[in-house]
């Protein structure tokens, strides 16, 4: 059974250029890599400057390590939902932005922040002003081609599969889908007392990709692989029996000086659990 393993771009230092990232993605293990576009200025400048996605290209072809999904969080600091008609139009000017770099890069999947808002309060409003500009979003990636999946967060608006699929009903296209975040979605299982497996089964015909990433109780971001509660081996079977085929692997960079070595673990790491479904799957 074939699948595709991504680096998160993050799990590299910042400064690296970009034939050092796409070659030591590639170096570590990984099949390809997933661009970042946060909420930062240096980030939000790519989406504008060409000679940037021209850099990435040649890189990315000179590696033999693809490009193949965006994390699109900019979203934080200009959410979708926002009342603020000036930063609402913002959002999907950046999501806009964002879909055209997709298209020229050949990424298939932007990974979209599940929040309405995120440094304010979520409202009726919010949540009205945020399904009419998703509405507007997926009609932009489907005139590209570019799909965007949610990511599930670590906020209560959208931290479960049940709640993406609440909007991927409502807008009810091809071009909406769930990427969820495992570590994310195994914290709100804890949380809620659910069972993990019976979230992910609600996603069924519509999950992308996955995002592998380990996480603790209350704890969501920096947890080294192994050291967690996620299950990855079970996870990756049930995405794996959806026909998900893509997954990725969120870890960051935290100033470790053997970060290459920590690029080989993690892809060792999670190809052995997913090398485990796989099995069980046969």
């Amino acid at each position: 059974m074939q699948y595709l393993l991504g680096l998160y771009e993050k799990a590299m230092p910042a400064a690296l250029l970009w034939d050092d990232k796409l070659a030591s993605a590639r170096e570590g293990g990984f099949d390809y890599l997933e661009i970042s576009v946060d909420e930062s200025d240096e980030k939000l400048a790519r989406l504008d400057q060409r000679e940037t996605w021209l850099a990435i290209r040649k890189a990315a072809e000179v590696a033999a390590c693809p490009v193949k999904s965006m994390c699109l969080s900019a979203h934080r600091k200009y959410p979708l939902g926002s009342a603020d008609k000036a930063t609402s139009a913002q959002s999907l000017s950046i999501m806009g932005k964002a879909i055209e770099m997709a298209s020229f890069l050949g990424i298939r999947v932007i990974q979209l922040a599940g929040y309405d808002v995120y440094y304010s309060q979520s409202t009726p409003q919010t949540r009205a002003i945020f399904s009419d500009n998703l509405a507007v979003a997926t009609e932009m990636a489907a005139s590209q081609g570019v799909m965007l999946g949610f990511e599930t967060m670590e906020t209560a608006f959208m931290d479960t599969i049940a709640k993406a699929m609440h909007y991927v009903r409502e807008i009810n296209s091809p071009y909406l889908q769930i990427y969820p975040d495992l570590g994310n979605l195994t914290n709100a299982a804890k949380l809620y007392e659910h069972d993990l497996h019976a979230d992910i089964e609600l996603g069924r015909g519509h999950i992308a990709a996955a995002h592998l990433k380990e996480t603790k109780p209350g704890h969501y971001r920096e947890v080294p692989f192994g050291t967690g509660h996620v299950d990855f081996t079970s996870a990756a079977e049930a995405f794996l029996r959806q026909g998900v085929r893509m997954f990725v692997g969120e870890f960051w960079h935290v100033g470790s000086l053997d970060w290459k070595k920590d690029l080989k673990y993690a892809s060792t790491f999670l190809r052995g659990h997913i090398d485990a479904a796989v099995k069980k799957i046969a």
